[in-house]
C-alpha cells in the first residue's frame, strides 16, 4: 500500500537560510502525525510545501502515490491537491461550526456524505460534542473538559 503522504529528502532554502534539510516522512491513511519544533525550524514552511503555497528545492513530496512537488516538475498546484490548512492565526470560517469548517473541503472534493465524514473525524480527535460551535467558541474548550 502506498503512503497517503511521503515526503522524501526535501530540501528548502530561503536565501542564505535553509529552513528544511533533508526531511523526510512517510504517512499511512489512518495514521496522525503532529509537528512539535522549535520556532524557525521549518513546521510551516513544511506545510506550506505540502500544501502546494510552496515549492521544494530538492526531493519529492507523493499524495496518494502522485508526484505533487519535485525540482523539473509542474507542482500540482494547491487548489488541486485536496488539502486543508489551518494556519496559526486562525484561518476558520468564524461564520462556520466547527462541523461545517470541516465538512467544507470534503464538500469540495464531492465527498457524499461530507457531514458524517467530518462527525467521524470530529469523534477521532475527540471533539464530536463541539461540532455545532463557531470557532470564536472552541478557545479553551479543551482545557475546561481536561481532554
Amino acid at each position: 500500500m502506498n503512503p497517503l503522504l511521503l515526503i522524501d529528502d526535501i530540501h528548502k532554502r530561503y536565501g542564505a537560510h535553509a529552513a528544511l534539510r533533508g526531511f523526510s516522512l512517510s504517512l499511512a491513511p489512518g495514521e496522525i502525525v503532529c509537528l512539535l519544533g522549535a520556532s524557525g525550524s521549518g513546521k510551516t514552511t513544511l506545510l506550506r510545501i505540502v500544501a502546494g503555497l510552496e515549492q521544494v528545492d530538492s526531493g519529492r513530496v507523493m499524495l496518494d502515490g502522485e508526484l505533487v512537488d519535485a525540482p523539473g516538475t509542474r507542482a500540482l498546484p494547491a487548489q488541486r491537491r485536496g488539502l486543508g490548512m489551518v494556519f496559526q492565526d486562525y484561518a476558520l470560517w468564524p461564520h462556520l461550526s466547527a462541523l461545517d469548517n470541516v465538512a467544507l473541503p470534503l464538500r469540495a472534493r464531492r465527498r457524499a456524505d461530507a457531514a458524517g465524514d467530518a462527525q467521524r473525524m470530529l469523534e477521532r480527535v475527540g471533539l464530536a460534542e463541539l461540532g455545532a460551535r463557531r470557532p470564536h467558541e472552541l478557545s479553551g474548550v479543551v482545557s475546561e473538559n481536561g481532554k
